[in-house]
């Protein structure tokens, strides 16, 4: 889950990052306000990175999320942005542990063959 959720959240990092300098343009959001918002996102999303597999990581990612639908509130564009964000979100938390669970799986196969011996075969 970690590899998905972090590249996930890397994404984010660069998108918002691109949507705030899209965002510049629009002459009715102070410069101020853009970078404000999408920093913060951007700040946090790289943070999270370190802390998703931790207690409450994938329940900071959902607060992140949560946060970016609500940024369109200052900067429309982050309510499309923020619900793409959450689907993606949401996709890396439910797959990544489905191939974390696989691989715990592998892990116990191979390690069942290995404590057979090699005299076993």
């Amino acid at each position: 889950m970690r590899t998905l959720c972090s590249s996930t959240l890397i994404g984010e990092f660069f998108v918002i990052g691109f949507a705030g300098l899209v965002a510049m343009k629009d002459d009715s959001l102070a410069m101020s306000t853009v970078w404000w918002v999408c920093g913060v996102a951007m700040l946090f999303s790289v943070l999270l990175c370190g802390m998703v597999t931790r207690p409450g990581g994938v329940q900071l990612g959902w607060a992140l999320q949560i946060g970016l639908v609500l940024s369109g509130f200052v900067v429309p564009t982050m309510f499309f942005l923020g619900a793409v964000f959450a689907g993606l979100w949401w996709a890396s938390v439910h797959y990544g542990r489905r191939i974390d669970e696989v691989k715990a799986r592998w892990a116990a196969a191979e390690a069942a063959q290995g404590s057979a011996g090699p005299d076993a075969a």
